[in-house]
């Protein structure tokens, strides 16, 4: 008999071998990340300290509107959580940090801001054909009935039923004020009622997300009548009310991504040594997953 013949029974330890094709894309429900690929990925953070030395400005970013959110948060939730042609819904949409870095990361996003004038302005950042395919920003109250058809119809136009990926970046209560509308969260008269009408936009963003998807609250605490208020905490707790789960509490380092400190840093300096307190240097990057 030749050797050509011969059939070589496999062993227990060989039939139990599985060839894995390193070409293979293996990725999440929720991520375009190749898990085969994963120590490729040294961008993405997986920690819960980050720090960014300066708030980036290229990819059509600007900081010309105090209380926007670094873009690189929103590159690290999107790649971490979305997949390209998701939709994100923000619903403190602001000066669009999140539909600009949508469209630079091959996301969609719908965009909801109270104030008109801003809305306009924010619509100027994109072109005709992205505002109609890629970015739609409705100008309503969040936490309205009114803004959540209109999401709806804007989801439906889109080609879906729930949004991807949920945006928080509400005001630190009433620490700026961004607008005189009574509407508007900075203009609660107190904290419970800010958490209360947090609350009902967290909901709205709730019903129209799609299961097992995730989210993401950007907040900070606030110093008042002499004491340490957990705005942060709170809110958390709000979310996990209404039924998400938490899934990570990220510290954010601010040093270098806020406006106009520099100049009265030595006076916040001061009140922190005479009031007993601490000054803030950081802010909470939540992250919440609906189950």
């Amino acid at each position: 008999m030749s050797k050509s013949n011969l059939k070589v029974k496999p062993t227990e330890k060989q039939s139990n071998l599985k060839i894995v094709d390193k070409n293979a894309v293996k990725t999440t429900k929720y991520s375009d990340i190749n898990l085969n690929k994963w120590k490729e990925y040294n961008h993405v953070k997986t920690d819960t300290l980050w720090e960014f030395p300066t708030r980036l400005k290229e990819g059509g970013h600007s900081n010309e509107y105090h209380g926007n959110y670094i873009p690189q948060i929103a590159q690290q939730i999107y790649e971490r959580y979305t997949k390209k042609d998701d939709i994100v819904l923000d619903l403190f949409f602001g000066s669009g940090t999140s539909g600009i870095e949508a469209i630079n990361m091959n996301r969609r996003c719908i965009g909801v801001e109270l104030k008109d004038d801003l809305a306009e302005a924010v619509s100027e950042k994109f072109t005709p054909k992205q505002l109609v395919t890629d970015v739609n920003i409705i100008c309503a109250d969040s936490a309205s009935k009114l803004a959540k058809e209109k999401i709806k119809a804007r989801l439906d136009i889109m080609g879906r039923k729930n949004a991807q990926l949920l945006m928080l970046h509400p005001p630190y209560d009433d620490i700026i004020k961004f607008s005189d509308k009574k509407e508007d969260l900075s203009n609660c008269a107190t904290t419970e009622e800010f958490y209360d009408l947090f609350e009902k936009v967290a909901q709205n963003g709730y019903d129209l997300l799609e299961k097992g998807r995730f989210a993401c609250l950007i907040i900070g605490d606030k110093y008042a009548n002499s004491q340490h208020i957990p705005l942060g905490f709170e809110c958390m707790a709000r979310m996990n009310k209404i039924g998400f789960i938490t899934k990570a509490i990220i510290i954010k380092d601010m040093q270098g991504n806020e406006r106009a400190k520099g100049k009265t840093a030595n006076l916040w300096r001061y009140r922190a040594l005479a009031g007993g307190f601490y000054i803030f240097k950081h802010e909470y990057v939540m992250v919440f997953q609906k189950v």
